[in-house]
């Protein structure tokens, strides 16, 4: 069993960035677009008065931004991550208005949401996403938590854990801060705008509409088919010989 999950011990941070920008190299993120980001806050306990809190995709295991595609691109994966099937994304922006955590934004080069996919590109490749690959802090730690012995699960196992939650609504965020983190205050309310709201009914009607109507073609057919293998037809009935 796999179950992904991100780990962040915001006081190891020192917001150098590196983070931000290896992300944005690996993935082709477009300028003026970020995947994942550092928070700043004042911070009296800390040697320079602030507090820097990395940040991303919280990979909800109740993502709001997945009841609000009307298309299903957006969807919750097996292994606890949230994805984008780009195939299937049309650009609405739903899931950007959806998401508390302003996780994520539309891609100006492919017209589709993008955000974090824990560099889904080179996981494949065996290589841990870029944010965790350039700290040099060792702030992220990324890994299976349904194995004991992965380091992300021993770092869950030995910390004290806390999730930012939205306060309209418990996503249930997956994305563990330990220790301790700052500020929790930054989630917003999440909302879809009106006309984006009606779409997903609107396309669950289309679908169905679409699926009776190809059941009445193949109904259609399996009756021509039928008629012309025996030799009557249901429109000749009544003709004279």
């Amino acid at each position: 069993m796999i179950r992904y999950v991100m780990a962040i011990d915001a006081t190891k941070c020192m917001n150098c960035k590196a983070c931000v920008v290896a992300c944005q190299q690996r993935n082709g993120v477009p300028y003026g677009h970020s995947r994942n980001w550092i928070r700043e806050t004042p911070d009296r306990t800390s040697p320079s008065g602030m507090g820097y809190q990395p940040g991303a995709c919280m990979h909800c295991d109740r993502p709001v931004c997945v009841d609000a595609c009307p298309t299903r691109a957006t969807f919750k994966a097996e292994d606890g991550s949230v994805g984008i099937d780009r195939r299937r994304c049309i650009g609405c922006g739903a899931c950007v208005a959806a998401c508390p955590y302003d996780a994520r934004f539309l891609n100006p080069l492919t017209g589709t949401a993008d955000k974090c996919d824990y560099c889904a590109s080179t996981m494949g490749l065996g290589m841990p996403p870029a944010c965790v690959l350039a700290c040099p802090t060792h702030c992220r730690i990324f890994g299976n938590a349904a194995n004991p012995d992965d380091p992300v699960a021993k770092a869950l196992a030995e910390n004290p854990q806390l999730h930012v939650v939205s306060p309209r609504v418990d996503t249930r965020p997956t994305l563990t801060y330990l220790k301790r983190t700052a500020p929790l205050d930054w989630p917003r309310e999440a909302h879809t705008p009106g006309p984006l709201a009606a779409i997903a009914p609107l396309a669950l009607g289309v679908r169905w509409l679409g699926g009776l109507t190809l059941l009445g073609l193949t109904g259609v057919f399996l009756r021509n088919l039928l008629f012309s293998t025996t030799g009557d037809h249901p429109d000749r009935t009544g003709e004279q010989s």
